[in-house]
């Protein structure tokens, strides 16, 4: 059953039942930052029951002064090292940071409608989920 989600000030909506059957397009493909923020670090290694140093030396990288998830190279393509290709969902779905949970409504995407929709395949024109 599909899902139709909106957000004020966004010219799409997204829906949700796409995200079964695209390949996860918005975990993999180019390269990337995937920023956490303390509490979202605890988060994630409260769930993965590791100690929050373990997690930060495991699975998180230094970006100027924030930290970002790790990267693995499949292919020719990068994937969140929380992706899992086989079930293509998230390992750490429930604690997974703002930046997962809030996409595809990203300010970036308010003027970039097109490269969205090349992306993710669950994007619809807002007036067609108006009707």
């Amino acid at each position: 059953m599909s899902a139709i989600m909106q957000k004020e000030g966004f010219e799409y909506s997204f829906d949700t039942s796409a995200c079964e059957s695209c390949a996860g397009k918005c975990c993999t493909g180019e390269s990337g930052y995937i920023y956490v923020s303390k509490i979202e670090i605890k988060s994630i290694a409260k769930l993965l029951n590791l100690d929050v140093r373990e997690f930060v030396q495991d699975y998180l990288f230094k970006k100027m002064y924030k930290y970002s998830i790790k990267e693995k190279q499949n292919g020719d393509s990068f994937e969140c090292t929380f992706y899992d290709s086989i079930t293509n969902g998230c390992t750490i779905y429930e604690a997974r940071p703002l930046q997962c949970r809030t996409f595809p409504f990203w300010d970036y995407y308010k003027t970039r409608l097109e490269q969205l929709k090349l992306e993710c395949p669950g994007i619809r024109d807002k007036e067609l989920t108006n009707v």
